[in-house]
Parts: C-alpha cells; sequence; structure tokens
C-alpha cells in the first residue's frame, strides 16, 4: 500500500508544494461583479485584440500565464511541466497560447473541473520528485464556449433560469516544492457520476452529485470534516446546483454551513443577467487564483478546500440525447505545513 495514499481517493502531498505565484485575468462583465478588486488584469473588449473568439481566449491564456510568471519571477522555459486545459474542442485554446512557451506541456481535459485537476495533478509531479516548479492553468470564454456548446451569440436565445453563465477569464499558478506561504497538503481525485441529467442548461444538477460524492471521500479518507477549514469552494455549481449539493451533503449527516460557497455564486452580482451564477474553466480559476488566494495570502483564512467541479459532456453528446456525466477534484490548501 502506497504511504501517501489516504482512503479510497486521497492522498498526503508531502514535499510542500507551494504556491509560487498565481494570476487572474477577466472579461468587462467579470469585472463589473463583486469580485472586481481580486483580478489581476480587466479586459476593456472581449477580442483580447484578437479577430475571432477562439483566439481571444487564447490571448487571455497567454496574457496570465505571462502574469504569473512574471510574479513568480520564473521564466516559462524553466518550468519543468505545464499542465493546462479549456473548454475547445482538442483544447485548441491552451495549446495556441502555450505553443512557444518552451517547457513540456500536459494538455488536459476536466470541463469546469480543468482547474483542480491541473492543480492536483501538479501537486502529485511535485510530491513525486519529477518537477521542482509546475504551472496549472486554464481558461474560458463566454463567446467561443456559446458558439461550440450552444448559439452563437448573435442568435441571442432564451436562457433557462437554471442555465449558468460562461465566464470569460484565466487563471494561472505556479507550483513549486518548498516555498513558504499557501500550499497544496491534500489531494482527492474523483469519479464520475452520472444521475442521467441531459438537460445541458442545467450543469449544476449534473455536477452536484458528483460533488457530493468527493466531498464525502475527502472528509472521510482525510478524517477531517468540514469545520477543519475556513472554507469549502466549489466550482462551478451555480445557485442552482450548491443548493442542491447542500441537499445531497445533508442526507449523508454533512453540514457544511456558511463556509460552503461556490465560484459560480460568488463571481457575479444580482443585476448582471447571469441567471444561476456562473460558469466554465475560467469561472473557478480567476476566482481560485484572485479571491481565494487574497484570502490565504492576508490570513483572513488559513485552510482552504476547493472542490472543483465539471460536466463531462460535449456538443455532440448532448445532441444525441446523452445524459451528462459529473466529476470533481478536490484540493486542500492550506497556509501551515501539516
Amino acid at each position: 500500500m502506497c504511504s501517501k495514499r489516504l482512503g479510497r481517493s486521497s492522498a498526503v502531498i508531502e514535499r510542500r508544494a507551494g504556491v509560487l505565484a498565481s494570476a487572474s485575468v477577466v472579461g468587462a462583465k467579470e469585472g463589473e461583479g463583486p469580485l472586481a478588486r481580486s483580478f489581476d488584469r480587466i479586459a476593456a473588449e472581449p477580442y483580447f485584440g484578437e479577430k475571432s473568439w477562439e483566439k481571444a481566449e487564447s490571448a487571455m491564456l497567454r496574457q496570465c500565464f505571462a502574469l504569473a510568471c512574471e510574479k513568480a519571477r520564473t521564466a516559462p522555459g524553466e518550468l519543468d511541466f505545464v499542465l493546462a486545459g479549456d473548454l475547445l474542442n482538442q483544447c485548441a485554446g491552451s495549446s495556441w497560447a502555450l505553443r512557444e512557451c518552451g517547457a513540456p506541456f500536459f494538455g488536459i481535459y476536466g470541463a469546469c473541473s480543468t482547474m483542480a485537476e491541473s492543480l492536483l495533478l501538479a501537486a502529485l509531479l511535485i510530491d513525486g520528485g519529477a518537477g521542482e516548479k509546475v504551472a496549472a492553468l486554464t481558461s474560458s470564454h463566454f463567446c467561443s464556449a456559446e458558439r461550440q456548446f450552444r448559439f452563437p451569440v448573435e442568435y441571442g436565445s432564451l436562457r433557462a433560469p437554471s442555465s449558468q453563465w460562461t465566464v470569460t477569464g484565466a487563471g494561472a499558478f505556479i507550483l513549486a516544492r518548498g516555498v513558504p506561504g499557501p500550499a497544496i497538503t491534500r489531494v482527492t481525485a474523483g469519479r464520475i457520476v452520472d444521475m442521467g441529467v441531459t438537460d445541458a442548461a442545467n450543469m449544476g444538477a449534473a455536477m452536484a452529485p458528483a460533488a457530493a460524492d468527493t466531498l464525502a471521500a475527502h472528509f472521510e479518507d482525510t478524517g477531517r470534516g468540514p469545520d477543519y477549514y475556513d472554507a469549502v469552494i466549489t466550482g462551478d455549481l451555480g445557485i442552482t446546483g450548491g443548493k442542491i449539493l447542500r441537499e445531497l451533503l445533508s442526507m449523508q449527516g454533512i453540514e457544511p454551513g456558511a463556509r460552503l460557497a461556490d465560484c459560480g455564486a460568488l463571481i457575479y452580482g444580482p443585476g448582471q443577467g447571469v441567471n444561476s451564477g456562473g460558469s466554465g474553466c475560467g469561472c473557478s480559476a480567476s476566482v481560485m487564483a484572485g479571491y481565494v488566494m487574497d484570502m490565504l495570502r492576508s490570513g483572513a483564512w488559513r485552510r482552504v478546500l476547493f472542490a472543483g467541479t465539471g460536466a463531462l459532456m460535449s456538443s455532440i453528446t448532448c445532441s444525441q440525447g446523452e445524459s451528462i456525466c459529473g466529476i470533481c477534484h478536490a484540493v486542500s490548501i492550506e497556509t501551515e505545513a501539516q
């Protein structure tokens, strides 16, 4: 039995995988929300100087990655690995953004859970001794996601009350072995959970069971309850999915109370017309790299459990009536070694 393994699906990160730097870049709509001060850069226009939505997303991620490397005082080519993904087919947005970075690259796909998945894998690479500095980053863009998964924005389709607004945003982390400050100390890999939801306009309902499964596994594997953490942050269940998650956890005797929050519910404010909140890879990425890291670095929080959720679907599977699989990966970020 591996000495680092905890229970069913968790592991201890013994070699401190510290957050050397983080950065966030968002669009104008996100900059109008309640978390505006926590973002490093707010774009004035959605094209980011490019001529297509897909190239705009790549430009945004490239800016975010450059900011993180600048903060870390590390050239991209000095990184041991870069892990990145997005919502576009074949993760093209990440590939375009990072094709000149010069570091070994892993393209990953976890839908909206990609930020949590990349952080989890980056921490394992550092803990396993394969690297000293590893980058984890992801992005999403409202217009590129709408064109791929729903309708082009010019169509002007109506949105269901349970639907979520894809965040135009990017987040990047540079993890390094042994650096002081916030560090990843525990990770819990999620299982695919499919409850038969087929409504692509209600992704929160599709992902909430996976979040409940992973959170329950984390608490059982680690022996920690929700009260161990100052905040338990999911992403991106939105308002609808967040309510379902609370009900599912309560059925298992888990009551996180006010410490449970969701990136999709945090990033936008009342009156922004986003229905059930935010979604997309860039939602939890920008909130975690900005707001959550600010709270940890300021000392307002010392221990955060980030449970990133994803709807593992494609435009093809949805049109064929296939159910939406949910996934959730969790990482524990703490400001002191445990």
